[in-house]
């Protein structure tokens, strides 16, 4: 299942909510408000990915608070704080957590939508990586135990008649379990195969 990029504004000030989902949604991004922490919290999809701009004070669970449970789930989260309430340990804090930036109020509302944008830009190349590692995951997964014995002799550079020699077939039997291997994983060229094969192993 696919998601769309979604940027949450966490902030217990309504004006601010409105005034973010204005300038998000006018460059055409879909955007979701919440006035609290644990009322984000209890809407979140960890399978979505997405930016969280976050206020540090909050009436109940901080930002901070927020951020240490959010580094406990499996997401796809960039947080970015967004706070009248600065100082240099909490700064220091947040970015050491994984924050991606940490802007203070009134903030440059051209500075925060240029770096909301790189974010989701960064998010997208990573989603599309996922799905391109998935689609090649599940090439493998059609190949005969067999055939992965073959493949991997063959990205080792080893030769038709080598790899029949290794298996105790005919050089015929290795040309068709080639042949279906190229197929399955739908590559080109055996060099396309190895850079299938190891940009796998490299992700593992």
């Amino acid at each position: 299942m696919q998601f769309e990029p979604t940027v949450y504004v966490v902030d217990d000030n309504a004006e601010l909510r409105e005034s973010l989902r204005w300038l998000l949604e006018s460059v055409g991004t879909r955007v979701e408000t919440y006035d609290s922490a644990q009322s984000f919290l209890d809407a979140y999809d960890t399978r979505n990915p997405g930016c969280l701009i976050l206020d540090i004070r909050m009436p109940g669970m901080s930002g901070l608070e927020l951020q240490e449970k959010l580094s406990k789930l499996t997401s796809d989260l960039h947080i970015v704080f967004l706070t009248g309430h600065a100082s240099v340990p909490i700064a220091v804090r947040a970015m050491r957590d994984g924050a991606v930036d940490f802007f203070e109020k009134p903030v440059d509302e051209q500075m925060l939508l240029d770096r909301v944008q790189g974010v989701l830009k960064t998010i997208g190349e990573q989603q599309s990586k996922k799905m391109d590692r998935a689609m090649l995951e599940a090439r493998l997964e059609l190949l005969t135990p067999r055939e992965r014995q073959v493949m991997d002799e063959v990205i080792q550079g080893k030769r038709t008649k080598a790899i029949a020699a290794d298996l105790g077939v005919s050089t015929r039997t290795i040309e068709a379990h080639r042949a279906k291997i190229m197929e399955k994983m739908r590559a080109g060229s055996v060099g396309e195969l190895i850079s299938m094969v190891m940009e796998l192993r490299i992700e593992q």
